[in-house]
């Protein structure tokens, strides 16, 4: 999986179309992030000891990976992201639009 925690990422299509956010959490095996502000679902809760009020919650749900793409840090578009080999041996991930290495 090309995007990892951390990752500022937009979302490319759905009810969230145009906004951006940080990637919080990856699922690889089924191809899905959670993305910060972006999705968000409300649920019904039980109170309980760490949440004595109870009562409707928001939260992000997963999207899958394919409707989000990575934002450049330099240019902040969004770009594709490719696979380099370095000198030494490593990979890095690089920005196709600028050839730009991201930090991982």
């Amino acid at each position: 999986m090309r995007i990892k925690k951390g990752d500022t990422v937009r979302v490319t299509s759905g009810n969230d179309k145009g906004k951006e956010g940080k990637v919080l959490k990856v699922f690889p095996r089924t191809n899905r992030v959670i993305v910060e502000k972006i999705n968000l679902i409300k649920r019904h809760t039980r109170a309980t000891q760490q949440n004595p009020q109870g009562g409707i919650v928001e939260k992000e749900a997963p999207i899958n990976a394919s409707n989000v793409m990575l934002v450049c840090p330099n240019s902040k578009k969004p770009t594709r992201i490719g696979k380099e080999i370095l000198s030494d041996g490593s990979r890095a991930r690089v920005s196709k639009q600028s050839g730009d290495m991201l930090s991982d």
